[in-house]
């Protein structure tokens, strides 16, 4: 069985410990990078007009509580009159609240894509710094399904902070209004028990308080599992996702081996894990609703019950008794946003915890890795020579090591790695590009000479024009039209020259051959001085070899070359053989 070496199991389990940090850490760090965003002072702007208009709201609906008495007594008189101004004076109000209410949505939803627009764009530029992304991708489970991350649990996670937000504000300026609305109905209150008074001032608003605090603390009891189990749901749910796509990336090798019914199988395992995270999610829902519709249903007699000691011994009206049970129920429910939010509080906790953690992950994977213990080191060096000296390279498969211990490659010479079996080409590969720090020994770069790296396999063609996927990553207008035509003429491709300006998924339309032909093209085209290529030779058939040969002969003929690969290799292209070997003591 592979087993991963200790110095890259300690980084990755340090990354992932870094990454699970408290509540309030991750908050503060999430902010942190929001108000540090190009959005921040919009997102300023927009909390700052959120709270004007919640402000506005329950002051209307002050105005709205003080109506009840007049309207209620004034249906008990039986005063006709007075019922019709009443009337007006409601719609006054309700309209104003209308106004307010919407005003308040447009604001919330705006501030739903404006939080997206900073917290993904954050991760994004986070996530593609140089070689970042590679680093946590096998930096153990932290590093899994980044774009599960970054897409679905960034929408979710500012959908829900917005919405969780704005009621968490709106109920606590409710309850301190109406507070004081109880505050004053109640504050000569007393219980009469064996011939004696016992004042209590302001009962009616200890009674919301503490019916409240009984049911947050009974839902919090019992949902507070519903955080992991949320969690796991969502990264069972990314994981048959990538399963899915994993699938639709690969039909044709499914297809010709016929392993339909084996992904089948490998689908519906993800299928089940997803379905048994989201059972065991239901169970905990359904154990809250026993809390939350409990509460729900008693809350609809409670008022009335509360404020029913201040009618029957006259110090209210029935008008007032209405008015007191209209703002026990606003109070009790600003107090009770906790019981009635709990399981998206969850949900939203959940999420937090997956897109904090990648966050975390990401901005401290560099720092991490340059205390790993035995690193490979990087210079940057004279123009004109790459040097490697001492080098080994320590990976999945063992350590392997270039026998000569320095290789010194010149401008303009063309250099074959040949490796020994057993030993990790690709990883010696991404070592020298950078990509693979674990190791020893020392790599000297060129200093502001571009160095393109060609790795094994069908190589990466960016959806886009044909002009951007020969110019990439440089900018498409670096490179004429011209020079893009005679770029893919060189490498057989003519049929390929009318479609220049054509977006499609080049990666789809082409055979692999062309995708190779293609690749190649590319470095006719942007002519770098380094070219390190990973074993690609001996996949080429023999007319696009010796198109590839030819080009190096001529338009390539002053670039540097590293091929690492077997003896296969095109050996007159070059002009002597380094060798990757096994380190002592290590067997394939």
């Amino acid at each position: 069985m592979i087993v991963r070496s200790e110095e890259i199991a300690r980084a990755a389990a340090q990354i992932d410990e870094a990454a699970h940090s408290r509540l309030v850490p991750q908050l503060r760090a999430m902010t942190r990078s929001l108000l540090a965003s190009p959005v921040g002072k919009t997102l300023v702007l927009l909390v700052a007009a959120i709270f004007v208009i919640v402000v506005a709201t329950a002051y209307a609906q002050i105005r709205l509580n003080s109506w009840n008495k007049p309207f209620y007594d004034a249906l008990s008189r039986r005063d006709f009159l007075e019922f019709w101004v009443q009337l007006g004076v409601f719609l006054l109000i309700a309209g104003s609240l209308l106004v307010l209410n919407v005003a308040q949505r447009w604001l919330g939803e705006t501030l739903k894509v404006k939080l997206r627009d900073g917290l993904v764009r954050d991760l994004i530029r986070d996530w593609m710094a140089p070689r970042r992304a590679f680093w946590l991708a096998n930096a153990g489970p932290i590093g899994v399904n980044p774009d599960q991350r970054m897409h679905e649990d960034a929408r979710h996670l500012c959908e829900l902070s917005a919405d969780l937000g704005i009621a968490m504000l709106q109920a606590a300026i409710l309850f301190f209004t109406f507070s004081g609305v109880l505050w004053v109905l109640s504050r000569g209150f007393s219980f009469h028990i064996a011939g004696r008074d016992y004042p209590i001032p302001g009962f009616m608003v200890w009674a919301a308080i503490a019916y409240a605090g009984v049911g947050s603390l009974l839902s919090y009891r019992v949902g507070k599992s519903l955080i992991h189990r949320n969690a796991e749901r969502y990264a069972r749910e990314a994981e048959l996702r990538f399963s899915l796509v994993r699938v639709n990336e690969h039909l044709d090798g499914i297809s010709l081996a016929s392993g339909e019914a084996d992904e089948t199988r490998r689908v519906e395992l993800h299928l089940t894990e997803v379905l048994a995270a989201t059972t065991r999610l239901v169970a905990g829902l359904t154990n809250l609703t026993w809390v939350t519709s409990g509460f729900g249903w008693v809350t609809q007699v409670v008022p009335i019950l509360v404020a029913a000691p201040l009618y029957f011994s006259g110090k209210i009206s029935f008008g007032g008794l209405m008015m007191a049970a209209a703002a026990f129920t606003q109070a009790q429910s600003s107090l009770s946003w906790f019981v009635d939010s709990f399981s998206t509080i969850a949900d939203w906790r959940a999420t937090l915890l997956r897109v904090a953690t990648f966050h975390r992950a990401v901005i401290t994977t560099d720092d991490l890795l340059r205390h790993v213990g035995s690193r490979i080191t990087y210079v940057d060096g004279a123009p004109g020579r790459i040097t490697i000296e001492n080098l080994e390279v320590t990976s999945p498969g063992g350590r392997d090591l270039i026998r000569e211990k320095k290789v010194e490659v010149r401008a303009g010479e063309r250099v074959l790695i040949l490796g020994e079996p057993g030993t990790g080409k690709t990883q010696l590969f991404r070592a020298l590009a950078g990509l693979w720090p674990w190791g020893a020994g020392s790599i000297t770069r060129p200093r502001d000479e571009p160095i393109l790296y060609f790795p094994r396999g069908t190589p990466y063609l960016p959806r886009g024009t044909l002009r951007e996927v020969l110019a990439y990553p440089l900018e498409v207008e670096s490179f004429d039209e011209p020079a893009c035509a005679h770029a893919l003429r060189r490498l057989g491709l003519e049929r390929l020259v009318p479609l220049l300006h054509e977006t499609r998924r080049w990666d789809r339309d082409l055979s692999a051959d062309e995708q190779l032909s293609l690749a190649f093209a590319r470095v006719v085209l942007q002519a770098p001085p380094w070219i390190l290529i990973d074993n690609t030779f001996g996949s080429l058939d023999g007319d696009t070899l010796e198109r590839v040969i030819d080009v190096f002969a001529n338009e390539l003929e002053h670039a540097s070359v590293i091929h690492i690969g077997s003896a296969q290799a095109h050996d007159p292209l070059f002009s002597r053989v380094v060798h990757l070997a096994k380190a002592p003591g290590v067997h394939s």
